[in-house]
């Protein structure tokens, strides 16, 4: 009997998914959970396992084509089998999807029929930017159908122009892949945040000091340190004293979603694009600890073998640019959450301290957020106190070690 694969529901609010890699071909023999093709979302790369075992009838859908949670990707022919429909991969439990904290979809106010919806849908519309030419501005079938054509036309105009010009004043870059991923998102970001960036100076030649202190223990426990484990403890008491930066915001329920556990996302560069691993229960480890996931998490991700659960669930986010240098900057917002840390170079500056000029060691940070959720003066309050606590991190020593 022949039945239809369809992409599932793998959780985190995740609606679709890009056909990265077939993993088999028509007319291959599959065994039940054997994996078959290699989906990108816009969290993470997961390969889908057959349900049955089976012999591949037809593969309907491309590799580089977008495809929808719940559309059929691939025909499968199994004799005495009953049709069935993908399970998530095994590492996206129904427990972790049950858990999911909000619903992450931003619900449009359009006048239109569930018909007019479902065509635009089937187009891959957004019905958002369709004008409505009915009555109080409902948008009809022909207004959808008139968008597509519209778009389809310009796409060909543009894609003519491009092929005019000579080929070696031009190199095409097909937007695919996690960069396809990374552009989808943060325009989310940007759509879903009213984002307002707070900049300030820190005096960190204590900071600077701890870590060479800590250095020599890290080593004998096979564990390279940087600033970062160090300033994320230092984060946590204040991310307690200020829990409105560590949330989120349910636009559903009209609610902000102040969460009592500390999990951060650290944005890593890596060959495939900006990808963001998450640090859990931050609160419950040592600087050590953390270390040695930041160097696990940073690997995988360069090798693209990050799993779902370690790149969801984050309260907070640091982007630590620092390395590549530049002043500052104002980082997007790594949306749900309502707030991210920028980091940046340190480099010793002249100070005046105790009414005497000193060479001290400083650093710019950046603190860009949700001004929904965060007024202006609370978000420099928080600054202040983090800079505090960064330039005497001796008074947190218990919680770091």
């Amino acid at each position: 009997m022949s039945y239809q694969v369809k992409l599932p529901d793998i959780g985190e609010g995740i609606a679709e998914g890009e056909i990265v890699k077939w993993l088999v071909k028509e007319g291959d023999s599959v065994k039940q959970d054997q994996p078959i093709v290699e989906v990108m979302t816009d969290k993470v790369n997961v390969q889908i396992p057959s349900p049955k075992n089976g012999i591949i009838r037809r593969i309907l859908a491309q590799e580089g084509q977008m495809v929808k949670v719940g559309q059929a990707i691939l025909e499968i022919d199994a004799e005495g089998q009953e049709q069935a429909e993908m399970q998530p991969p095994s590492q996206v439990t129904k427990e972790e999807i049950s858990k999911k904290e909000e619903k992450q979809t931003v619900q449009e106010n359009v006048i239109a029929t569930p018909s007019v919806r479902r065509l635009a849908r089937e187009l891959s519309v957004d019905i958002t930017k369709v004008k409505g030419s009915g009555p109080l501005g409902r948008i009809t079938e022909q207004d959808v159908k008139a968008y597509a054509q519209q778009r389809t036309e310009s796409a060909t105009q543009m894609t003519e122009t491009v092929t005019k010009e000579k080929e070696e004043e031009v190199e095409i870059y097909q937007l695919r892949g996690v960069r396809r991923n990374i552009s989808e998102h943060l325009v989310k970001a940007r759509n879903a945040t009213v984002a307002v960036t707070h900049v300030d100076e820190a005096d960190v030649t204590e900071l600077v000091s701890l870590r060479e202190a800590l250095k020599g223990p890290a080593e004998k426990k096979g564990v390279k340190l940087t600033y970062l484990p160090i300033i994320m403890k230092a984060l946590i008491p204040v991310l307690k004293e200020f829990p409105f930066v560590n949330a989120s915001l349910d636009d559903e329920r009209e609610a902000i979603v102040l969460k009592k556990y500390y999990n951060i996302g650290i944005a890593t560069d890596t060959e495939q694009g900006l990808i963001v691993p998450v640090i859990k229960n931050v609160d419950k480890k040592d600087v050590f600890q953390i270390a040695s996931e930041l160097n696990n998490l940073a690997e995988k991700a360069r090798n693209g073998a990050l799993t779902l659960d370690e790149v969801k669930g984050s309260t907070f986010s640091i982007t630590n640019p620092g390395t590549f240098g530049g002043l500052f900057a104002t980082p997007m917002i790594n949306w749900p959450d309502v707030a991210i840390l920028g980091i940046y170079k340190i480099s010793k500056r002249p100070v005046v301290k105790d009414g005497e000029i000193q060479i001290r060691d400083t650093t710019y940070l950046s603190l860009t957020f949700d001004h929904r959720v965060i007024d202006g003066a609370y978000a420099a309050r928080f600054m202040s106190r983090l800079i505090e606590i960064l330039q005497d991190p001796k008074r947190i020593m218990s919680e770091v070690l």
